[in-house]
């Protein structure tokens, strides 16, 4: 019997249950049904879980990535997707599943080199980094950037693409083994959180100028401090909330600060039509070619293990990016 993680309320990893269902029908119109091989585990699911994104209705599903090879396609989905390993990021909940029935034009063909739990664990995250780095601010070689979470499955990425543009990194970090980690993959400067004031040290690293852009997922314990290490008319991406929503903000701050921008972009956005999202795909397999960047798989849990994945996801216990796979 094939297996699927819903749940009935919001609330802690507790409320996720793995049920049975029946196989799959044939896709309708332009669906496919893809078979999951491995599926990623993302900050944005414990936002849909615990009500932080409201779901459409209960019971719900969970997860959007995952990666997994075409079994049937509908009467108006491209024939050539029959038999593909393909991949994709977003789209309706329900990643957390053997198999499930999606879109076609959410799909994304893997290369044939790119394993498919590579492309689990990095889909979302280097599409994510793609449109944060080339899209929101285009980084420029020999600029100073602040990364937050570097050593998380997001900043991994970062701090080695950032690198291949020629861009120095200063990531905040929450433990010294985190530091070596993010070091190792592209970080310039690991600053260790509650050792060290990142504020301080991004002063001291930039003659006391700021930067022109802070990537910040983690909200409210470092929304301040971003604001502070940016030079006049700096960037701050606000693209997660891992500690929590930012509290209210009053924009004349912004002025007083130096003339700074904020904005708080989502993936979707950026990958909403297929040229977008074939755009940002494309873009990211090739800096996974060139070996400019490596996805770094810290964690894997089988599919019935889902809570404890969410469990160590936001007790920030994990390193690089985290998938499930289906019961063996």
């Amino acid at each position: 019997m094939q297996q699927s993680v819903q749940f009935w309320k919001y609330g802690g990893p507790e409320v996720l249950q793995s049920v049975p269902f029946e196989p799959l029908g044939q896709p309708l119109a332009d669906a496919v049904l893809v078979r999951h091989t491995a599926m990623g585990v993302n900050f944005i699911d414990t936002y849909h879980r615990s009500g932080v994104y409201p779901v459409p209705s209960f019971p719900s599903s969970i997860g959007v990535e995952a990666a997994g090879t075409v079994e049937a396609v509908g009467p108006l989905a491209p024939p050539a997707l029959l038999g593909k390993r393909v991949a994709y990021a977003g789209g309706p909940l329900g990643a957390y599943a053997d198999a499930r029935l999606m879109p076609a034009d959410r799909l994304v063909v893997l290369p044939e080199d790119m394993a498919a739990a590579t492309a689990a664990a990095g889909l979302l995250k280097g599409m994510t980094a793609e449109y944060l780095i080339r899209r929101v601010y285009a980084v420029q070689p020999g600029e100073t950037v602040v990364v937050h979470a570097a050593a998380g499955g997001v900043g991994l990425i970062l701090c080695q693409w950032l690198q291949h543009l020629g861009a120095a990194v200063i990531g905040t970090v929450g433990t010294p083994q985190k530091a070596e980690l993010a070091r190792a993959f592209g970080c310039t400067y690991p600053v260790v959180l509650g050792k060290q004031d990142f504020v301080a040290t991004v002063r001291e690293l930039t003659a006391g100028i700021g930067v022109g852009v802070v990537y910040d997922s983690v909200g409210k314990d470092t929304f301040e401090g971003s604001l502070n290490c940016l030079k006049p008319r700096g960037l701050l991406v606000c693209f997660g909330n891992a500690s929590g929503k930012p509290d209210p903000f009053d924009v004349v701050r912004l002025a007083e600060k130096g003339s700074l921008f904020l904005t708080r972009p989502t993936l979707f956005h950026y990958t909403s039509t297929p040229e977008d999202l074939a755009l940002s795909a494309q873009r990211f397999f090739d800096v996974v070619a060139n070996g400019a960047v490596k996805i770094h798989v810290g964690q894997r849990f089988s599919l019935g293990q889902a809570a404890d994945a969410h469990r160590a996801l936001e007790a920030r216990q994990t390193i690089g990016s985290t998938i499930l796979v289906p019961e063996l």
